[in-house]
C-alpha cells in the first residue's frame, strides 16, 4: 500500500510538474463562482498537464489588487482591469466570449424610474469603483447625456458584487443598480426587477495570461480555452470563445484615458 501511495504520488507531480492560478474577478458570491469556475480550472488541468487551480476573492477591489501586483498567472477580468493588467502586470489577452458587454441600469419593476430622465438625484448601487461596464459606463453615460455626476452628488454606494447590487435595489437599500445583462438574466428575482437603460457596447471580458508563463504552456491553454465543451463554456456565457489580442482592448484604453482613470503608476 505505501508503495502505490508513493507510486500515485511520483505520478501526479509528474502529471502537474507546475501550479498556475487563474483569478476570476468576483462578479457573484463566492459560491456561485466556484461552481461555475472552478470546473473549467479542472478541465484545464486535464488538458494541460498543467495543475491550475482557481481563485476568487472577497471583493473587486480586492481582485484588482492581486491581479496588478502579478498574483495570477491566468486571470479573467473585466475590459478595464485588463488594460492596467497589461501595463502593469503584463498580461496578454487570448481569448474572449464571442460577444459585447454592455452596462446596464436596473431599478424595481413597480418604480416610476423608466429612463435617465428620471435618475437625477436617485440613490444609486454599484458593485465596485471599477467595475467596467457595471459602474464605468453607466457613470459615464449618465454623466454626458444627463449632465449629472453620480460621484458629486455623493448618492451612491458600493456592495462588492452584482448580485449585491440587484438584491440591494430589490429590498430599497438604493434606487437604482448598475450590472450588465448576463448577471442580470441569471439573478433569481429578476422579474421583480427591470432594465432602464443600456450603455454602448465594448469587446468582452478578456481571459489573459502573464507574461510569466512560456509560450509553450500559452499556447496549450489558449487551445484548451478554445477546445473547451459547450456545457463547460455555456457555465460563464452560451456565445463561444474566440481568439482575441490587445488590440481588440484599444478603445477600451482610450476611454479609460477621456475618463482619467488610466492610472499606472
Amino acid at each position: 500500500m505505501l508503495r502505490l501511495l508513493s507510486l500515485l504520488f511520483v505520478l501526479g507531480s509528474f502529471l502537474y510538474s507546475k501550479t498556475l492560478v487563474f483569478g476570476v474577478v468576483p462578479q457573484q458570491s463566492p459560491q456561485k463562482m466556484y461552481q461555475t469556475w472552478n470546473p473549467i480550472a479542472k478541465y484545464l488541468s486535464e488538458q494541460t498537464g498543467i495543475d491550475i487551480i482557481f481563485k476568487t476573492e472577497r471583493s473587486i477591489p480586492q481582485f484588482e489588487k492581486e491581479l496588478y501586483s502579478g498574483k495570477y498567472d491566468i486571470a479573467y477580468s473585466n475590459p478595464y482591469h485588463y488594460t492596467i493588467a497589461h501595463e502593469k502586470s503584463k498580461h496578454k489577452a487570448i481569448v474572449r466570449f464571442d460577444k459585447m458587454i454592455v452596462g446596464i441600469l436596473v431599478t424595481k419593476k413597480d418604480s416610476k424610474i423608466n429612463s435617465l430622465d428620471d435618475v437625477i438625484n436617485k440613490e444609486f448601487l454599484f458593485p465596485a469603483p471599477k467595475a467596467f461596464a457595471a459602474t464605468l459606463l453607466t457613470k459615464y453615460d449618465v454623466l454626458n447625456k444627463k449632465e449629472f455626476s453620480i460621484d458629486k452628488s455623493g448618492k451612491l454606494k458600493y456592495v462588492n458584487s452584482h448580485d449585491s447590487v440587484y438584491l440591494g435595489v430589490q429590498r430599497n437599500v438604493g434606487d437604482i443598480g448598475g450590472g450588465i445583462v448576463r448577471t442580470f438574466n441569471k439573478f433569481k428575482n429578476k422579474d421583480k426587477l427591470k432594465i432602464i437603460y443600456k450603455t454602448d457596447k465594448y469587446p468582452s471580458h478578456p481571459i489573459s495570461i502573464s507574461e510569466n508563463v512560456n509560450k509553450e504552456d500559452l499556447e496549450k491553454i489558449k487551445n484548451a480555452l478554445l477546445s473547451m465543451p459547450k456545457e463547460l463554456s455555456s457555465l460563464v456565457n452560451p456565445k463561444p470563445l474566440k481568439s482575441t489580442d490587445n488590440s481588440e482592448y484599444d478603445v477600451v484604453k482610450k476611454l479609460a484615458i477621456t475618463m482619467g482613470i488610466f492610472d499606472i503608476k
